[in-house]
């Protein structure tokens, strides 16, 4: 039985105090209403930001995650993190090839990078949150089970997970990002169970135990019926993660399936 993890991408945004009156009102809600019994949650901040909520979140059942590292462990790297860096602020998650890096901030991103980048979570002792999916484009061409199967692949050449929790992946499909569109629960289910057969070719039975997350304008109000679905495991929650009301209701739509 695989444990529902809900991720919050902060992206840029919030300040610090917002930040902490956020984590406040989500782990009291949590406590409350005994949502970690059932769901793990996770909330990955600007990076500036990764010691202070890592102390926030002190004594509660709440993780943090950043949302991008660099693939070397030193070197004259001027502006980057290291996996081992973000690993010393507290941070147990890292989010890599988040579409907006595969596509939209100058093409940062490619598999192969995102491959090192994975292998540097591996050696740091991070779980990525590894994100793949298909641009409209894509879709309309009939391609995406295929982008799926190769931008999964690439990421784990030489870098296969020893276990399960080893390993989380995120299913965002690129036109569902901040366009307020959303993947039908049918057509989100296709796609998770296709990414998990292909981990089974990859790494075998182990496959089974990885959690795929939906990511792509997940709200409370669609957030049953997509985790409902038997591979979705979970969701990464960008802009409905900001409000404490919103995002509780993602958890707890998670904890009840």
């Amino acid at each position: 039985m695989r444990r529902p993890l809900i991720a919050a991408n902060w992206k840029m945004n919030l300040n610090l105090p917002q930040m902490r009156d956020l984590v406040k009102a989500i782990a009291d809600a949590i406590l409350a209403r005994k949502l970690s019994d059932a769901c793990d949650v996770a909330l990955c901040p600007p990076s500036i930001y990764l010691f202070p909520m890592a102390k926030a979140v002190q004594g509660t059942a709440i993780r943090i995650g950043a949302q991008n590292l660099f693939q070397e462990k030193n070197g004259a790297f001027t502006g980057e993190l290291s996996a081992e860096m973000v690993h010393e602020t507290g941070a147990v998650f890292c989010i890599l090839g988040h579409s907006e890096r595969r596509h939209t901030i100058a093409h940062l991103e490619d598999d192969w990078m995102i491959n090192r980048k994975a292998r540097a979570c591996r050696r740091a002792g991070l779980t990525p949150i590894l994100c793949v999916g298909e641009t409209i484009s894509q879709r309309l061409a009939g391609e995406t089970l295929d982008v799926l199967t190769f931008q999964l692949t690439a990421a784990l050449i030489d870098n296969r997970p020893q276990k399960p929790d080893d390993l989380v992946v995120a299913y965002e499909p690129v036109w569902a990002i901040g366009t307020g569109q959303n993947a039908t629960p049918q057509q989100a289910q296709e796609a998770h169970a296709h990414l998990r057969n292909t981990l089974r070719t990859l790494i075998g039975t182990a496959a089974d135990g990885v959690r795929i997350l939906y990511g792509g304008s997940v709200k409370p109000d669609n957030a049953a019926a997509i985790f409902t679905q038997p591979d979705v495991d979970g969701g990464l929650i960008g802009g409905a993660s900001l409000k404490a009301e919103s995002f509780i209701g993602i958890i707890s739509a998670a904890a009840s399936h």
